[in-house]
């Protein structure tokens, strides 16, 4: 459950059509005895585009997305209301990381106490999903069931608030209201605010990769949008289960995002027979790679052809060197007539200035 650094895969691919599920993400992060990093961080996400980011350094909610600056002209208050509803979650989570130091009986160390909550909206069926869970020190700690409404503790040092949780009936109902109603709500006001953004559709650019001429093949794209994406390796038409691995859609540094599927084992026949698919929420055609070997780009260099370049290097610089050093004795052996610009009388005032000097 490392929120902060690994974005959870929320899209629900619908291909052949422009139907793609919205989903609204908060991430809180605790931290303690880890230097030079905030006690506590908020981040907001809206289809995994972060709009909103709070620390206890700055503390300050502030937009991360130009089309949030329209939240105000609906709630003209939004930030400072952010910013102090963040300061409250702040504190809270400060003492919650306390209290889980106690139940796991540390004193020392460092410590990260998470969590993620929010909800998601497929525009074609009009299905609703919620989640609130927590993580400590990189485990589940409390999973909320929302057909039960209910918590679920995978670690028996988290007992004691479930059993407080699920008997504070107000809480219930005020966590039932949020995914179903204010959740919702609010995601589709952000998806409104930023649909130019968030509604687009970018083809990613897709290269074969291989480190060297036994290892696995990697079909990567990078730069696609949104993140309701298929990637996959087939064999004369033929979707193939065995011998591949798909990797995790990960997020680019301009709001983009990048996977990979490794063929891992190389073709012993025909290999135009093999061929890359990626397949984009919203865009109809298929992008196909055909595996061809003089395609793929490596790092890999070929201890034969490098020692040929070796030697070659070698000879060159051996024949420019027989050159120059020709050329300098034959300099040598020709003395230069004096230069008719300096005159006996200035040499030998130059040598007297050196010799005084």
């Amino acid at each position: 459950m490392n929120f902060l650094m690994i974005l959870l895969v929320s899209g629900l691919l619908l291909h052949d059509t422009t139907a793609v599920t919205h989903s609204m993400k908060y991430f809180y992060m605790a931290s303690s005895g880890v230097p030079d990093f905030p006690e506590f961080v908020a981040v907001g996400m809206v289809d995994d585009v972060q709009m909103f980011h709070y620390d206890s350094n700055t503390e300050k909610a502030e937009p991360k997305q130009d089309w949030m600056s329209r939240v105000t002209e609906e709630v003209p208050q939004y930030w400072e209301w952010n910013t102090g509803n963040s300061l409250g979650t702040q504190q809270l989570f400060k003492a919650n990381i306390q209290t889980a130091k106690q139940r796991f009986n540390q004193t020392e160390g460092a410590h990260i106490l998470q969590q993620m909550v929010g909800c998601e909206f497929d525009d074609e069926t009009k299905e609703v999903k919620g989640f609130d869970q927590f993580g400590y020190d990189g485990e589940d700690f409390l999973v909320l069931d929302l057909k039960t409404l209910t918590w679920t503790a995978p670690r028996e040092e988290a007992v004691i608030t479930k059993q407080r949780w699920d008997k504070d009936e107000t809480q219930t109902r005020m966590s039932e209201n949020y995914f179903n109603t204010e959740c919702i709500e609010w995601l589709k006001k952000y998806v409104n605010y930023g649909q130019s953004s968030l509604m687009r559709t970018d083809l990613p650019s897709v290269s074969l990769l291989q480190k060297s001429p036994s290892s696995p093949v990697s079909c990567h794209a990078s730069g696609f949008y949104p993140n309701s994406a298929m990637m996959f390796w087939r064999k004369d038409g033929e979707e193939l289960q065995e011998d591949v691995e798909v990797g995790e859609i990960i997020p680019n540094h301009d709001g983009s995002f990048q996977m990979s599927v490794d063929l891992l084992k190389l073709p012993s026949d025909d290999w135009g027979r093999y061929e890359c698919v990626f397949q984009l929420a919203g865009v109809k055609e298929d992008q196909v790679t055909k595996l061809d070997k003089y395609r793929i780009r490596t790092n890999y260099e070929n201890p034969t052809y490098m020692i040929i370049l070796i030697v070659a290097g070698l000879i060159l610089l051996s024949t420019v060197l027989c050159v120059a050093g020709f050329f300098i004795h034959k300099q040598r052996e020709v003395k230069p007539p004096p230069s008719p610009s300096v005159s006996t009388s200035a040499k030998e005032e130059e040598d007297v200035m050196i010799q005084k000097g």
